[in-house]
């Protein structure tokens, strides 16, 4: 290094002068000179994706990946393996494999992601299909379940019984009302279950039953035979309708004017239009330029205004080939015009999982639209990106005044965001999908950050986590292994959040901004539960997917006391 003279300085004065990364200090007329070197700037490349995915051994329990290794212009520091959004398996920064541990039948659709020191997160790998195989022979049933009780309070049945026992162990109970099954509950958590039966039918006998079944679907006989007399009036829930099934992945749904409703299918990139009182769909037109993403991107909600009946616009949340975009197009007597399409906000990231994707209009007019952070973590807390936020924009795309950023930001720090609706006071909340800790409840305010990456729920991951100073908190949180909650609703400000993996509906009664009273509702019932969405008529509307088929479902909601 060439020597750079120093800058005099007056004897008997103190001072400083920094030259090309030479700090020359004068105390009381000595010369100190200190090495300072500038601070390296922020590292935000993200790793390449990891190549040659290929799965191993499998068996009935776990699932052996192995990958070729990601390149970063500085380190790697870890991989993660994902499913369906969620990390189910990590490794370290010098691991090229790791066994996942899965539960028999049905696909596990796994990618693998790398990430950096700085958070910054690679495009996913290809993605690899796989059914694990069934546990070894087991040809014998569980025994049947013991201590059945029932009790009616209205039309709303509660039943009780003892775990049931098995050589192996039992993997759900079936409840069965006048020989039908109405319920299922998974076969662990305890030595006592519970299960709430809704919408019985008023003013009549019904004889209950459960049965316990096994992995390999050997089932119990029925225990109990149990009988109850419903009452007249309904509590917590009145009836629920089966008003039409889909094989495709339903993803959005609203009720229109006319009572009719418009759901979106994320697989077929279409919108089917419902008519509730016949059961009949009519498919009203594709999605122009919508494109799949992995498992998350296709059409990933629906909106209208409410000036629909004037103006006939739908507003889509649609992935493309290049990026996720709202847009907007006319509903006319022959289906949706897509000539008449017009992109509203576009650019927003997209990835294999993690589009978020939910509409919906304020009280204020605003539409407001919630974001994934499509898999690079880092994206939700950067300004710059529309990954991992709650955007607020007119109904012809421009920015309204108002907005805390300057542009269509109102809140950051999110990871995929599932559920939108807003309460009577006009408050917005959000529903979250967690990673591998918690889903979150949020109560949404202009310009939060509810601090994805460094928070998940009230855990600190990484850097100062839930402790630096202006995150939000979540309202409530659920375990996110258990639960995999999306769709939020508000009737009759009653919160309804539809979840997919404990296959419930919970129901809320909030005091003031905290829940206070969760029931879990249809256990197991309808399968895993999706979209909530308020209907006219004190109703709501949800979905259930069991197997391959979704069942559209109208709720019929006890009437205001």
């Amino acid at each position: 290094m060439t020597p750079v003279a120093p800058t005099p300085v007056a004897e008997g004065s103190r001072g400083s002068r920094l030259l090309s990364g030479l700090l020359f200090v004068a105390v009381a007329g000595l010369v100190v000179l200190v090495l300072r070197w500038p601070e390296p700037p922020p590292d935000t490349s993200a790793p390449t994706s990891p190549g040659a995915l290929s799965v191993g051994e499998t068996t009935c329990k776990s699932i052996s990946l192995s990958w070729a290794e990601s390149s970063d212009d500085r380190e790697v520091a870890g991989y993660d393996v994902h499913r369906d959004g969620r990390v189910v398996a990590s490794a370290g920064r010098d691991a090229r494999s790791v066994v996942v541990d899965v539960a028999a039948g049905g696909d596990w659709k796994l990618h693998v992601s790398a990430r950096d020191e700085a958070g910054n997160v690679s495009p996913a790998s290809a993605t690899v299909a796989v059914t694990p195989p069934a546990c070894g022979a087991d040809a014998k049933a569980p025994a049947s379940p013991g201590n059945v009780k029932a009790t009616a309070d209205g039309t709303t049945v509660t039943m009780t019984w003892d775990a049931a026992k098995d050589d192996v162990g039992v993997a759900a109970y079936d409840v069965f009302r006048d020989g039908t099954r109405v319920g299922t509950l998974a076969g662990t958590g305890g030595e006592q279950f519970t299960f709430i039966d809704f919408g019985v039918p008023a003013d009549s006998r019904h004889r209950y039953q459960v049965s316990a079944r096994d992995e390999q679907g050997n089932a119990s006989g029925r225990g109990g035979g149990v009988e109850v007399t419903a009452g007249s009036s309904c509590t917590l829930l009145c009836a629920v309708t089966v008003v039409a099934e889909d094989t495709g992945v339903v993803s959005g749904l609203v009720e229109l004017p006319d009572g009719t409703v418009l759901y979106s299918r994320r697989d077929t990139r279409d919108v089917v239009r419902l008519d509730p009182r016949t059961g009949k769909a009519t498919p009203v037109g594709a999605v122009p330029g919508t494109a799949g993403s992995g498992e998350g991107g296709g059409v990933l909600d629906i909106a209208v205004a409410r000036t629909f009946a004037r103006d006939r616009w739908v507003y889509v949340f649609q992935s493309t080939a290049t990026d996720n975009r709202i847009v907007r197009l006319r509903l006319g007597g022959g289906g949706l015009d897509g000539g008449s399409m017009q992109s509203l906000v576009v650019g927003i990231p997209r990835g294999k999982g993690n589009n978020g994707g939910r509409l919906r209009f304020g009280p204020d007019g605003r539409l407001y639209a919630a974001t994934g952070d499509a898999g690079n973590a880092r994206a939700a807390q950067n300004q710059a990106s529309l990954a991992g936020k709650v955007l607020r924009f007119n109904a012809d795309g421009t920015v309204p005044s108002g907005n805390p950023f300057g542009g269509y930001i109102w809140s950051l720090g999110h990871r995929n965001p599932q559920g939108l609706a807003f309460d009577s006071r006009g408050r917005l909340w959000m529903q979250e999908s967690g990673g591998d800790v918690v889903d979150e409840t949020n109560l949404i305010v202009k310009g939060g950050n509810y601090g994805w990456p460094a928070c998940e729920g009230t855990e600190s991951k990484s850097g100062g986590g839930c402790e630096t100073p202006g995150f939000v908190a979540p309202r409530h949180m659920f375990w996110a292994g258990d639960h995999g909650c999306g769709g939020l609703a508000f009737v009759r400000d009653v919160v309804y959040i539809a979840c997919a993996g404990s296959t419930r509906l919970h129901r809320v009664a909030l005091d003031g901004d905290a829940f206070a009273d969760v029931r879990a509702l249809l256990a197991g019932a309808y399968g895993q539960l999706h979209t909530a969405v308020p209907g006219a008529g004190g109703t709501l509307w949800t979905t259930g997917t069991d197997g391959t088929v979704t069942r559209i479902l109208r709720i019929t909601l006890p009437p205001v006391e």
